[in-house]
């Protein structure tokens, strides 16, 4: 893979200029494009920057997220073409950070169910996880070090653990939404892969201007092992890499522990999916409406088989959330960070299913930063990740005590 971190320090000392490494970025994705398809259309002649931290850095754009020099076309016929006449606030922070945009990666249709024909580059008979499929294989096989993705459910966090790289939900709107396609207001985040997790946090701290988000752990953190036991049994795979990160931390001088969620939190992991298909009937309304035969056919299903949520249940589901993100809080005062489970396990064979999202909804529901940090690697060459997650609005010290883990899991 290609390192962010590499690259910055290179340019900086002079030993690597922008344009040799927007070079290096575009002579890996020539060469692994046509195997792995990350990627639903390219930039034509991309120029380096000479100003800004992310100089010389080429980026991939999931296709929900607005762009004027390329296509936004969501994965789906009903935008075949379709040309923004602006840049999503979110592609500008890059841009303004100095970053070149390489192209815009492959997302499952409408970023729901139905998948891409990217493969996961450790293992092309399986899943490299969705709905951002081709961010997180762009950055496994090596082609850019950085990508954004969006997380409605699990978008951002398995696709990660799938294809063995780092990542972050951030903390919910820390990144501008305007100018990505709605599916839930309530849920969407715009999230960052990249190899390791420094050089996830040198891309969102340079997209921010959040220095903060570079700090490293003062001291070993105190973490709670949380199981989501509601969400159901993981894999053996999956049970593992969360015991081997664990004994790691703990190895490591961290005081671990196994922390058991107030029953609230359960609920809120089982009223997810009223949020997301209620507001989902209102933000595709035009397209399930006037273009009902030519929608993503598992995405349509799932609509016509979520029409009878009321005002009343999805009322009551945010108030389920609300009590929740309270209870949540209180738990942090506990510990500094929580680990969990990224997946279930590794990347399901096939490509017509991207995977089960049952262990990140409850974390995107609750806003919290999540960070993916690749754990293990099961039979297959399949890698297994495990989240690191802060409290809202402590994305600073989510990333810091993940880059402790991984150091941990390295040692």
């Amino acid at each position: 893979m290609i390192r962010l971190s590499d690259l910055q320090r290179r340019i900086e000392k002079g030993e690597l200029s922008p344009e040799a490494a927007l070079a290096q970025s575009l002579a890996a994705i020539e060469a692994q494009e046509k195997t792995i398809g990350a990627f639903a259309s390219r930039a034509e002649r991309p120029r380096a920057q000479a100003n800004g931290p992310l100089r010389g850095i080429a980026v991939g754009i999931k296709d929900i997220i607005d762009t004027a020099e390329l296509p936004t076309e969501m994965g789906s016929a009903i935008y075949r073409g379709h040309r923004p006449r602006a840049d999503a606030p979110v592609v500008m922070l890059l841009k303004q950070a100095g970053a070149t945009i390489a192209g815009k990666t492959t997302t499952t249709a409408f970023a729901a169910n139905d998948p891409t024909a990217t493969l996961n580059p450790h293992n092309q008979a399986h899943t490299p996880g969705g709905s951002s499929s081709g961010s997180a294989a762009a950055v496994a096989a090596g082609m850019i070090p950085l990508a954004l993705g969006t997380q409605t459910g699990g978008s951002v966090i398995r696709p990660a653990s799938f294809c063995g790289v780092a990542a972050i939900k951030p903390s919910y709107r820390l990144l501008p939404t305007v100018g990505v396609k709605c599916f839930s207001w309530t849920l969407d985040t715009v999230g960052v892969f990249a190899a390791g997790v420094e050089d996830v946090a040198r891309g969102l701290s340079a997209m921010t201007n959040r220095p903060e988000l570079l700090a490293t752990v003062s001291k070993a953190p105190s973490i709670g092992v949380v199981t989501q036991e509601f969400a159901g049994n993981p894999e053996k795979e999956g049970a593992d890499a969360l015991k081997i990160a664990a004994a790691a931390a703990e190895k490591a001088g961290a005081s671990v522990r196994e922390l058991k969620l107030p029953a609230i939190i359960a609920d809120a992991w089982r009223i997810h999916t009223i949020v997301q298909q209620f507001e989902a009937h209102q933000a595709f309304a035009w397209e399930y409406r006037e273009n009902y035969d030519a929608m993503p056919p598992l995405l349509r299903k799932r609509l016509d088989e979520s029409q009878d949520i009321s005002p009343a249940d999805y009322d009551e589901a945010r108030s389920v959330a609300e009590k929740a993100r309270v209870v949540l809080a209180d738990t942090f005062g506990e510990v500094d960070v929580l680990l969990a489970l990224s997946a279930p396990g590794p990347a399901p064979k096939g490509l017509d299913w991207t995977g089960d999202p049952r262990f990140n909804r409850l974390w995107t529901l609750m806003g919290t930063p999540c960070v993916n940090v690749p754990a293990t690697v099961a039979e297959g060459n399949l890698p297994i990740g495990v989240q690191v997650i802060a409290d809202y609005g402590d994305d600073a010290k989510a990333l810091a005590a993940a880059r402790f883990l991984e150091a941990a899991l390295r040692a």
